[in-house]
């Protein structure tokens, strides 16, 4: 069986077996890191917080953090990032960097206040913007920034300053993000394999260019035709219709499917047989929802450009609006307009309605794909250095499609197959694990349990080599829980036992489809 080395370990080994320390040094008082000299970057803040409340700038919202030193810089051009460093003995000796959502333009505040709270050092960054900003859409260094480097010069500085300010590096290091997150994760494991030991990658905008352009598929499946528009009403409509039709066949009724593609629904069985009422539609939404399912495809060649979205998600759960997200009856997502009018075409004032899935795809994947899109399958280094991947994604994702992620698990199969000659789904077990998650939304909501602790699987696996087999989920309402459910590396589901309590993990069992 294939076993990686863990290079950073074996340093450490060989440093402590002469003798040494791997980068021991005094130790540095916080104030004192305002002094401290990297490249390309100037230290803006370097002070105390206390334990307690803390607001951070900018912000209304008040988190609790232990006491720690809060550093913060910035890389040239106009990369913010802010480091946090708990306390003595608070720290865990471990660094767990934290990503961002949608076209970030902020620090991560809240996910580096759980991560302090956790005991990790910890850093986030803006990638080289503000939010706020539209003129950076433009920039070409500043798309770069965003698309991959800034994430690296956060890590590079954020281990100095930890290192300066502990005087040992972090003996481990994690990545941790959903959506824009996920793909800046996947980027690490790609471009710079050495940066992490572990990653946690949730709902992966992997594919950027195609994900926005598939989110414009649906504005113009049902905004191009007249009388395609569905309101939440109708969604409701449809994600009743498929449930009543396919939740029963994984054994329990719960109002999710484990597996939203064993569920064949043909949308046409709601059309409306004389005129629209409120429990049928009409023969231009069906069309948009044939589309809808069947995702983005290059309508001279049948290619398919970008997945489509899956049965039962369409009406709104609890945290999750369904398909409303992006089907509003106004416009595309906003994001879209961005990426695609202000990146690709540079023109603030781009109708959505010209782009040509067809001539247009090229355009915008060569101006943008190298740049934004982490779609390398080929993950031997980040591998051999004894790097650990967890990615997962909800099955009930209205905004980036999930067959995507498993389209990447299953060309990183592949192209394993292919490089090692032998079996790629083993080899890639080593270090990979993809676990979908039934009835979640994006990164969280919906009708399934949408909590799990993917960290605590993370570290257990980096650090102690226990495999993650499956990892518990639950669902939370009013603060109790309601519902576990093992959720089980891909291609295994949850299978009810066909006895014991079906809102608990332990009447599941993790088997492949029958």
């Amino acid at each position: 069986m294939h076993r990686s080395i863990n290079h950073r370990t074996l340093a450490a080994a060989i440093a402590v077996a002469l003798g040494g320390a791997t980068a021991a040094h005094a130790a540095t008082d916080c104030e004192e890191l305002a002094n401290l000299a990297l490249p390309d970057t100037e230290i803006t803040v370097a002070e105390r917080v206390t334990s307690g409340s803390f607001t951070p700038p900018g912000s209304d919202r008040a988190l609790e953090v232990p006491a720690m030193c809060r550093v913060a810089g910035v890389v040239a051009p106009a990369i913010r990032f802010e480091v946090w460093l708990p306390e003595g003995d608070a720290w865990n000796g471990r660094f767990q960097a934290v990503g961002g959502g949608g076209l970030a333009g902020i620090i991560s505040y809240p996910a580096m206040a759980g991560a302090a709270r956790d005991g990790y050092a910890t850093a986030s960054t803006d990638t080289g913007h503000e939010a706020t900003d539209t003129e950076w859409l433009g920039d070409r260094q500043r798309i770069i920034d965003y698309g991959y480097r800034a994430i690296h010069e956060m890590t590079v500085k954020a281990k100095t300053v930890i290192g300066e300010h502990y005087g040992a590096e972090p003996e481990y290091s994690y990545f941790n993000g959903c959506s824009t997150g996920g793909r800046q994760g996947l980027m690490e494991a790609q471009r710079f394999p050495d940066d992490y030991d572990g990653i946690v990658s949730g709902a992966p905008v992997n594919r950027f260019t195609h994900l926005h352009i598939g989110q414009l598929w649906t504005a113009h499946a049902t905004l191009t035709t007249p009388g395609a528009v569905l309101s939440r009403g109708d969604f409701a409509l449809v994600m009743d219709t498929v449930l009543a039709q396919c939740d029963a066949a994984d054994g329990v009724e719960d109002g999710m499917l484990t597996d939203p593609r064993s569920c064949d629904f043909d949308p046409a069985v709601l059309q409306c047989a004389g005129s629209r009422t409120d429990s049928c539609l009409s023969a231009p939404q069906i069309e948009a929802l044939e589309k809808v399912y069947r995702g983005a495809v290059n309508p001279r060649t049948g290619e398919q450009i970008y997945s489509g979205l899956e049965p039962g998600g369409e009406g709104p759960q609890p945290g999750n609006p369904g398909w409303a997200l992006l089907m509003n009856g106004e416009g595309p997502f906003p994001i879209d307009q961005a990426v695609i009018g202000g990146m690709a075409f540079e023109n603030d004032a781009w109708d959505w309605r010209t782009f040509d899935f067809d001539r247009d795809v090229e355009h915008v994947d060569a101006k943008l794909y190298g740049v934004l899109n982490a779609v390398s399958p080929d993950l031997r280094d980040f591998e051999a250095q004894g790097g650990k991947l967890i990615v997962y994604h909800g099955w009930n994702d209205p905004g980036v499609m999930p067959q995507q992620t498993i389209d990447y698990y299953e060309q990183i199969v592949d192209f394993a197959g292919k490089a090692t000659g032998g079996d790629g789904a083993a080899f890639t077990d080593e270090y990979l694990r993809l676990f979908m998650m039934p009835g979640v939304g994006h990164c969280r909501g919906g009708a399934g349990p949408d909590q799990a602790d993917f960290m605590d699987a993370i570290a257990a696996w980096v650090e102690d080599g226990r495999a993650p087999e499956r990892i518990v989920a639950r669902q939370e309402r009013d603060g109790e829980v309601t519902m576990t459910r093992p959720l089980c590396p891909h291609p295994e589901i949850a299978h009810y036992t066909g006895s014991g309590d079906t809102k608990e993990a332990e009447s599941f069992e993790c088997r492949l489809p029958e």
